[in-house]
């Protein structure tokens, strides 16, 4: 009877790791999630987020954009990085593309770390890429204190969900697509109430797809001071919302 059910314990111990193995093994890399190349192009709609009416208000503003992966290298920590450069237009692309910004993404075995136009470094995506997985991501953002442009950006933690689940974007619905949200935060919770002293808003959320990368991001901060009964939005309120066209 006692070598029975050692020889189950054996069986089952195997099984085990052997679909834990198998599970490991189907999960996608990190640079599978976002698999750039030398010359590969992404279209986006791009809804801009800015102050207007005297800091009194938010407006959106729309254009295409077009980021082109436009060279790689090996960075001074080791990594491989690749350098992306955006252009925009109007939304019906009757006008010249323009120059807007440059980007850095490195990656290494576990993760991807994006530099934006801002220096603003932070980890996109790490493994294991599944349902449920945290990082730091925010963690190279230097806000030492409250008074720091970038202070409601420090200790995000991102997270997996959806994973391996279909997405809808513009270019239509995209299979095998991992949702990364990192940041969900509002203080008070619901529309703006500008009779109240203060509140804020914070939300950023990006999907990759496996095999293509970046199909779609939202990100939104904005901060609503009432000194006075004198209520204005504060300087780094914003947001940007990119929704994949194309890619090629």
């Amino acid at each position: 009877m006692k070598l029975f059910v050692r020889y189950s314990v054996l069986i089952f111990s195997l099984f085990f790791v052997a679909c834990s193995s198998k599970e490991t093994i189907n999960l996608p890399t990190v640079a599978e999630l976002n698999p750039l190349q030398n010359g590969k192009v992404f279209i986006y709609r791009l809804d801009s987020t800015v102050i207007t009416n005297f800091s009194k208000s938010l407006a959106i503003k729309s254009y295409h954009a077009k980021d082109s992966i436009a060279d790689n290298f090996v960075d001074v920590s080791g990594k491989q990085s690749f350098k992306i450069y955006r252009y925009i237009t109007d939304t019906l692309q009757t006008n010249p593309w323009i120059y807007n910004a440059t980007f850095f993404v490195s990656f290494n075995k576990n993760n991807i770390e994006f530099t934006d136009n801002n220096n603003l470094r932070t980890i996109t995506i790490a493994s294991p890429i599944k349902e449920g997985t945290q990082w730091y991501g925010s963690k190279y953002i230097n806000a030492p204190n409250t008074s720091a442009d970038y202070y409601f950006l420090k200790d995000w933690f991102f997270e997996i969900k959806n994973a391996d689940l279909p997405f809808t974007v513009k270019k239509g619905t995209i299979n095998n697509t991992y949702t990364i949200l990192q940041a969900d935060e509002a203080d008070p919770g619901g529309p703006l109430n500008p009779s109240l002293p203060r509140s804020y808003r914070a939300y950023s959320v990006e999907v990759y797809a496996k095999g293509i990368g970046l199909i779609y991001k939202e990100f939104l901060h904005w901060e609503w001071q009432n000194p006075n009964n004198d209520g204005a939005y504060t300087n780094n309120s914003y947001g940007i919302k990119l929704n994949l066209i194309d890619y090629k």
